[in-house]
């Protein structure tokens, strides 16, 4: 049993879902579940419509929504022939769901509306690219995981319940292997007992593929991306940049901490526990080997580069002149917590705290005043955050030459510097 999961940009045009056809055909000897993103930017587009509804712009939202019916509609005319019709029916099956929504008024929190509106996207994407599947001879069912994964109901960031959703899974998606080798389903949503629609919250769809790797004891998860792996580097800032091969699960969590635009720390957990590997392939060249994530140390590694641009510093000092103890660290992690702030970065002195935070003008706002009641407070901004991963005395030198270090941490594995 394998897990692919294919993500916005794989599947974001008529091209792209080709390809994605091709790269199963690498694989027929294999069971495999196909989770699927929707396709491109349609989960933006679809938050522009939530927002203009909930702001109460109707017209403007069911226009706006309107536009992306028609994007998928043409999709599906380009790719389709023989279930053209069955497939512009179930498609508009949802459409009906969510301009039904459309027509009323709010009366429930934003983030509800969002989960019942966002959530179309992966049943749109899933539902056009089953059908091609199937017109290609790549024999599959489509499901809708919203009557397989069981969640909560805190919307926007959905808890699984695990112990009925793997009952789900037995039930439901197990009995079709026996007719089917692909099951095609949708990520990064999920439904609560009442049938609500729920979304899992950010790299929602790579957890919704790590979960079904978990309760379906798969031999690996593979994540198809548009890069040939996971890099040391983002190869847009250094060129020199090299594909990793192989990293261990907590390396990645580690990168992930510092803000490398890698997989999320919850994707891993899952599979962790079953020590299932995790694979990032290249959708556009496939015969790429990727990277591979396990539970083995990886030694050797290059550094590791992350860099955070839009940082701002909270210079928090004591009034008193009284040193800084655990009372006041209490304090500033009670307020982050209370603003929903993560710091990048936190350091002490004597009688001052300074805290770097990514620069959001009304975050940094609401966070200075509340330390204010508690210490003087100053800002400053315009400042960037570099993170080295097994970084050398000579790589730390050449990347911080020429730039006023304003802060430095350092560990046996990591240096991050704060440079103005």
């Amino acid at each position: 049993m394998k897990i692919f999961k294919f993500g916005g940009a794989s599947v974001n045009n008529v091209d792209r879902i080709r390809q994605l056809a091709d790269i199963l055909r690498l694989y027929p000897d294999d069971k495999k579940m196909v989770v699927i993103s929707a396709m491109g930017k349609t989960t933006n587009a679809l938050e522009k419509v939530v927002k203009a509804f909930f702001d109460g712009r109707k017209e403007e939202a069911l226009q706006l929504f309107e536009h992306i019916k028609k994007q998928h509609l043409n999709t599906a005319k380009y790719l389709l022939v023989t279930s053209a019709n069955a497939t512009d029916a179930r498609l508009l099956d949802f459409f009906t769901e969510v301009e039904w929504a459309l027509h009323d008024k709010p009366v429930k929190d934003f983030d509800y509306y969002y989960d019942q509106i966002v959530c179309v996207g992966e049943l749109f994407s899933s539902t056009i690219i089953s059908a091609y599947l199937n017109e290609q001879g790549i024999n599959n069912i489509w499901t809708d995981v919203r009557d397989i994964f069981r969640t909560d109901d805190h919307f926007r960031n959905a808890g699984i319940d695990r112990e009925q959703t793997e009952k789900n899974i037995r039930d439901k998606v197990v009995p079709f292997f026996d007719e089917y080798d692909i099951v095609v389903t949708q990520g990064f949503i999920g439904a609560t007992d009442e049938n609500e629609s729920t979304t899992l919250g950010r790299e929602g769809s790579d957890y919704s593929a790590a979960v079904f790797g978990n309760l379906l004891g798969a031999e690996d998860v593979t994540i198809w991306k548009d890069v040939a792996g996971i890099m040391n580097a983002d190869p847009k800032i250094f060129p020199a940049a090299v594909v990793m091969p192989e990293l261990s699960y907590d390396e990645l969590i580690e990168m992930a901490y510092y803000g490398a635009q890698v997989i999320h720390p919850k994707t891993i957990k899952p599979l962790e526990n079953k020590n299932i590997p995790l694979v990032v392939k290249c959708f556009i060249d496939p015969a790429l080997p990727g990277t591979v994530i396990h539970h083995k140390t990886i030694k050797n590694l290059p550094p590791v580069f992350v860099i955070k641009q839009n940082q701002a510093l909270l210079h928090l000092h004591s009034r008193d002149f009284s040193f800084i103890g655990e009372h006041a660290v209490s304090r500033l992690y009670h307020l982050l917590a209370q603003k929903n702030i993560t710091p990048n970065l936190i350091q002490t002195d004597a009688v001052t705290l300074m805290v770097c935070i990514d620069d959001m003008e009304d975050e940094i706002g609401q966070l200075a005043a509340a330390a204010s009641e508690i210490f003087d407070v100053q800002v400053e901004k315009g400042l960037s955050l570099l993170t080295i991963r097994h970084y050398t005395e000579e790589t730390a030198a050449e990347m911080t030459a020429g730039k006023y270090i304003v802060l430095k941490q350092q560990s046996p594995h990591t240096v991050q510097f704060l440079l103005r």
